[in-house]
């Protein structure tokens, strides 16, 4: 009896089988590439598998691009602040000319290099982005460090600040001049001061001569480290200077003055009068006699002399690449 039962079952289930095989071939479907009126235009690798009386379905292939991927890419506000900004992500540094043809620019790998505010490094000239390209290139793997990459931070300061704020910039170069470094002079009835004075009027009166030739006017010298009150002709000389300036140069002569604290040296290293060892030698004059005298701290004066060179060379170099076409 249960081998009766058994027998018919595996008949049942043999002709259930059989039939479900004959219903599968007798439904045709055919595995074509669809036409070209249907064809996406996302991927040329879709294909068409339809039935009879039925809507065709697309297969699509995968996209290979992420969709986070850009052309471009934007460096974050703290790249100013000098902070480090992340690991190195580019592996080729290029550059090229700009889209419009007006300038150029920097290239990490096929991406286009921005402002921290997204706007396009523009570049005057191509030794200036050549210069801004090697500052990347030799950027390492840990992370990028923007206090190694003064001419890019010049540059974005050209293109960002420097065409919202040019008249303050220049409103604050002017006032700056009644308290320039050049124009301190230590007392000469002095014993602590009176060696200073000597290699001050050695030194500074060459450049206080050449102010008086340029702009027409003498300027003023005073012993009070508060400074003193500069004619207003010889102001509205340097004003008229600065208002000639592009944008990379007044950049320059901001960051030279800052680093200077003389609009007057600046002004000599944009016209031409001085050479970058010289402006250092005149920044650094009554600290070097302090050093010839009592001996250079380690860690602390060879440091500022390190950054000083650093500072004064970049905005140098950055006024010299930003006049070129």
């Amino acid at each position: 009896m249960a081998a009766m039962l058994i027998g018919r079952a595996f008949k049942s289930a043999r002709n259930s089988n059989l039939a479900v095989r004959a219903r599968s071939l007798c439904t045709t479907s055919a595995a074509r590439q669809p036409d070209s009126d249907t064809q996406p235009s996302e991927s040329s690798s879709s294909f068409t598998f339809e039935k009879e009386n039925e809507k065709p379905i697309l297969v699509k292939a995968p996209n290979t691009r992420r969709n986070n991927e850009s052309d471009s890419v934007t460096m974050p506000t703290s790249f100013m602040t000098g902070s480090i900004v992340g690991k190195r992500f580019y592996k080729k540094v290029t550059t090229r000319e700009a889209d419009d043809g007006n300038g150029w620019t920097v290239m990490l790998d096929y991406r286009t290099l921005k402002t921290p505010s997204k706007r396009p490094l523009k570049l005057r000239s191509l030794a200036l982005a050549k210069a801004i390209a090697a500052e990347w290139e030799y950027q390492l793997t840990e992370g990028i460090r923007p206090f190694t990459m003064p001419l890019m931070r010049l540059a974005c300061t050209a293109l960002e600040r420097v065409p919202l704020t040019r008249s303050k910039i220049i409103e604050h170069l002017s006032r700056k001049l009644h308290q320039d470094l050049v124009f301190f002079r230590a007392p000469e009835d002095n014993d602590l001061t009176s060696d200073v004075h000597v290699i001050q009027v050695e030194r500074i009166d060459p450049l206080l001569e050449w102010i008086e030739s340029e702009f027409g006017v003498k300027p003023k010298v005073y012993s009070s480290i508060f400074g003193g009150k500069q004619d207003d002709k010889l102001v509205k000389a340097v004003e008229d200077l600065l208002k000639k300036t592009n944008d990379g140069e007044l950049a320059s002569i901001d960051a030279l003055q800052a680093s200077a604290h003389s609009i007057v040296i600046a002004l000599g290293i944009f016209c031409g009068k001085l050479q970058i060892d010289d402006a250092i030698k005149l920044i650094r004059l009554e600290e070097d006699l302090q050093v010839d005298k009592w001996g250079l701290v380690e860690g602390g004066h060879d440091i500022d002399i390190a950054d000083l060179k650093v500072q004064i060379s970049s905005a140098t170099v950055f006024l010299a690449l930003s006049r070129e076409n």
